[in-house]
């Protein structure tokens, strides 16, 4: 047999969260059929297998978080396809996890694990005529946390698998059972009448009241510092915790500056209409942002650079990849237009929707998400007119557009109604000083401002 460990996915990523399997227990697979997706960087990735045979089993179930070198699948010989349809026969679509039914035959198939954590206790009697069916290691510990006996379920997975979801209505029956006024309150428990009873977890701080329940799990105990008991508590996400990483890095490695500048993009606004018609809807006013941005970072390409900090250099590019902040359902992606130097408007227009909606879609892939050497972020869609950014580490600096809205300005001496927006640079103070941030800004939005001029010289 080969067992597929998940490997190393890049930019110091040491975990993975399995969204789904596509694959299952006894299907045959080539070298490279995709065989799950996971969770990482803020992306979906389908991970294709190393190798070609049969699936004898899959290490963890949807939900599970994966350590990097930890095993995935286990894949056995091809010339096994027949024995493993008739071992499913007998154990059911071994979904997750280990173990096989009772009626399952000797010979290859395995043996229930033996040891401390999954032997019942002395005093139990395992009846021989109901073997739970296949569980996984997570759905044991799960229901020998929270006492629950397995052996009195029914599977609602294929064949009668149990699922965690089958122990997890089990524990939420209990505590609904449980909830007489009569019974005693744990000791650090607010009176139960406050959580609803299906919701509440076993104890505080067990891995039931942690990892089982698919909302957020209640928390009960008081906070000693506020002496307000915890609402919820959510487990963080591989997506979050990546994100958490890479600010924290940022702030904590970075000098960063902050400039700002108010900009007419009156021009702007109308070069985008003008460049509308019944059949084209023409290039996107981010796109025309975007193209402007791009000119200026081949004029000032220290902020598209990096530093190297264990070899004390500053580093530039021979080019840009733009990367353009997202907002999605997973959270705020950064996914970058590789080679946006080289595009036309029209050109950056296309990249830039094709990445929002992989974005959206959870289908970037990991280069599209860490090529970045530039963020373009357009919080003015969330109707703010200002901010200052946190720089996406390890690039150097970050622009951010305010929403564009009617304001008065002096035009000529003249007071007139001008659509204003609001441009903020953060950039990293080591790679340059504040004059090369500030003329780099006042060339984005010169542009801004006088567009037709600014596409003249490009």
């Amino acid at each position: 047999m080969n067992t597929f460990h998940l490997p190393d996915l890049g930019e110091g990523l040491t975990e993975a969260e399995i969204v789904r399997w596509l694959v299952k227990v006894g299907d045959v697979v080539a070298v490279d059929t995709p065989i799950a997706e996971v969770e990482t960087a803020k992306s979906i990735v389908e991970l294709p297998c190393p190798y070609a045979g049969v699936i004898e089993e899959l290490h963890g179930e949807p939900g599970t978080t994966v350590p990097v070198g930890k095993p995935l699948i286990t894949v056995g010989d091809p010339d096994g396809a027949a024995y493993r349809a008739e071992e499913r026969a007998g154990s059911g679509n071994v979904l997750v996890g280990y173990g096989t039914s009772e009626s399952s035959a000797a010979g290859r198939r395995r043996r229930p694990r033996v040891s401390g954590t999954n032997v019942a206790p002395a005093a139990e009697k395992v009846p021989e005529t109901r073997v739970p069916l296949v569980i996984s290691p997570l759905v044991r510990r799960l229901a020998r946390d929270a006492e629950v006996d397995l052996r009195t379920l029914t599977g609602s997975g294929p064949d009668g698998l149990i699922v965690r979801r089958d122990v997890e209505l089990a524990i939420a029956h209990r505590l609904q059972t449980e909830s007489a006024p009569a019974a005693p309150a744990p000791a650090a428990a607010v009176p139960a009448a406050t959580v609803p009873a299906a919701a509440q977890p076993a104890a505080p701080g067990s891995s039931v009241a942690r990892a089982a329940l698919p909302q957020p799990s209640v928390v009960q105990s008081a906070e000693s510092r506020t002496g307000l008991a915890e609402l919820r508590r959510t487990p963080m996400s591989g997506f979050r915790k990546a994100v958490i990483a890479t600010l924290s890095r940022s702030r904590a490695e970075i000098p960063e500056a902050t400039t700002w500048v108010d900009v007419d993009a009156t021009a702007l606004v109308e070069l985008r209409e003008s460049l509308r018609s019944a059949t084209d809807p023409g290039p996107g006013l981010l796109a025309l942002m975007a193209r402007f941005v791009v000119a200026g970072l081949l004029r000032y390409p220290e902020l598209s650079g990096y530093v190297d900090t264990e070899r004390e250099e500053l580093v530039q590019y021979d080019g840009v990849n733009l990367g353009l902040a997202a907002q999605t359902d997973r959270g705020l992606m950064v996914p970058a237009v590789a080679g946006a130097h080289a595009l036309t408007t029209r050109g950056l227009d296309a990249e830039i929707r094709r990445l929002t909606a992989s974005a959206r879609d959870g289908r970037l892939t990991q280069q599209e998400l860490t090529c970045g050497t530039f963020t373009l972020n357009n919080y003015g869609s969330f109707g703010v007119d200002g901010s200052a950014a946190i720089i996406n580490h390890p690039q150097v600096a970050i622009l951010g557009v305010g929403r564009i809205i009617d304001r008065p300005w002096v035009v000529d001496g003249e007071l007139a109604i001008r659509k204003l927006t609001q441009l903020s640079l953060v950039f990293d103070h080591r790679v340059c000083d504040g004059g090369t941030a500030a003329a780099f800004l006042r060339f984005v939005a010169d542009a801004f401002e006088n567009p037709a001029s600014a596409f003249a010289d490009l």
